[in-house]
């Protein structure tokens, strides 16, 4: 299958369209006189960055589409060239190596370096050694939030106001003397407003999962759905137009019965519905998912499209309480929630979204989600009947995925599946 042979939706192509302008703003933005925050995706402040009228730049992104244009490979082997190990993130070295050789953002022109760096910690410590290394480089302001774990499981006042304090004596304060701009939290509610608009449509379109067919496949589809939430377009009109778009869409599905878009077209048996834990492989990814729906899986839930925001759990980002608002979403995000929480959200998701069972996809060089992934399926399978699988790829390193194995794996787990269902319909006992 070439390019011009992949199915695209509209609201595909003006997600496409909008990344295209926002690279091309990153990568002219010194020519313009434009200043630059890079950060993270978890945790990130996007309506706090665009109130001074910075423009975000992400790491893991130009990661991510550096693994699905294939160059990922040759810049992890220049990083470690350079001396980082093979067990370092592949999402680092995938930036490291970039930046050594050209950083050269998809439209082919450099991208900028950064006028501060700016880490909203939620539960993955490598983004902080990442923005030591990236701190080196440019030497230029870097701001940490530092955000507490929630390792009881609960949100606390004390850690709310710790966060509100960072970001009134530390973050407001460095970005307004990095920008020039005075804060104006009229225009930070102005933006938090925006984002609860494109927030209520993307947990109307993820809960469509739960419908029989199902029109969203919530892996592999939703990588698509995340994007403009999760990064630099969260609190802009054009969020709000996409996801009223991407709505309209599926509303259009369910009316017609039918299920997701693959890249093949409209996908036409749905015989296991799947809750997904884990980040996809990117440089592999449309290979991944056409031995999904191939098999008539369907990916109903995941966790993965979580990581940028719990929303399904009722969080909005608040105007009537800015700066508190922007603290709960950074302790909300799914990498800095606990295991016990995160076992609990996919037994919710298993039990409301009528799974078949659990996939893990293990990600070598991703302590942040692989950590503790084998005990958390364990006792998924304990509590809830339902069978997990468990495969092993990595985020954007080419060299640890491996097309047989990834597809043995899945083709025994769906016969496992089957399994089930003819014990079930012969004793009549269900998980």
């Amino acid at each position: 299958m070439t390019a011009a042979d992949i199915v695209k939706e509209p609201s595909m192509l003006k997600q496409k369209e909008m990344i295209a302008h926002n690279y091309d703003l990153l990568t002219s933005a010194e020519a313009r006189g434009q200043k630059v925050a890079s950060t993270f995706v978890p945790g990130n402040l996007n309506e706090l960055i665009r109130c001074f009228g910075l423009l975000n730049n992400l790491p893991e992104i130009n990661a991510i589409q550096n693994g699905m244009r294939q160059l990922s490979g040759d810049y992890i082997l220049e990083a470690e060239k350079r001396g980082h190990s093979e067990d370092v993130c592949t999402y680092v070295k995938a930036d490291l190596g970039m930046m050594a050789k050209g950083n050269l953002a998809p439209n082919g022109k450099p991208l900028p370096k950064p006028d501060v760096l700016l880490l909203s910690y939620t539960g993955c410590f490598t983004f902080m050694k990442w923005f030591e290394l990236v701190r080196e480089q440019y030497q230029c302001p870097t701001i940490m939030l530092q955000v507490p774990y929630q390792g009881d499981g609960q949100i606390t006042q004390n850690m709310r106001d710790y966060i509100v304090k960072q970001l009134k004596e530390e973050v407001i304060p460095t970005l307004e003397k990095v920008s020039g701009v005075k804060f104006d939290i009229d225009r930070l509610r102005e933006h938090l407003a925006a984002s609860a608009k494109a927030e209520d449509d993307l947990v109307w379109v993820l809960e469509t999962g739960k419908l029989k067919p199902s029109p969203i496949d919530a892996y592999f589809g939703g990588v698509y759905y995340i994007g403009p939430i999760f990064t630099a377009f969260r609190g802009t009109q054009d969020a709000i137009d996409y996801y009223r778009l991407l709505r309209q869409e599926i509303e259009a599905r369910i009316a017609a019965g039918l299920g997701p878009i693959t890249p093949e077209g409209t996908m036409a048996k749905q015989k296991y519905r799947l809750v997904v834990e884990g980040p996809p492989n990117w440089t592999s990814f449309r290979e991944l998912w056409k031995m999904f729906y191939d098999e008539g899986a369907v990916v109903v839930a995941s966790t993965y499209t979580k990581v940028g925001g719990t929303y399904d759990l009722g969080f909005r980002h608040d105007p009537n309480h800015p700066l508190e608002s922007l603290a709960d979403y950074c302790l909300g995000c799914y990498t800095n929630r606990n295991l016990p929480q995160r076992v609990d959200l996919l037994q919710k998701y298993l039990t409301e979204y009528e799974a078949d069972g659990l996939l893990i996809n293990s990600i070598k060089s991703c302590n942040s989600f692989s950590a503790g992934q084998l005990m958390m399926m364990r006792t998924l399978e304990r509590r809830t009947g339902k069978p997990g699988a468990f495969i092993e790829t990595d985020l954007v390193d080419p060299r640890y995925f491996s097309a047989a194995n990834v597809k043995n794996r899945l083709e025994s787990y769906f016969q496992m599946i089957d399994q089930k269902r003819k014990v079930a319909a012969t004793t009549g006992v269900h998980a």
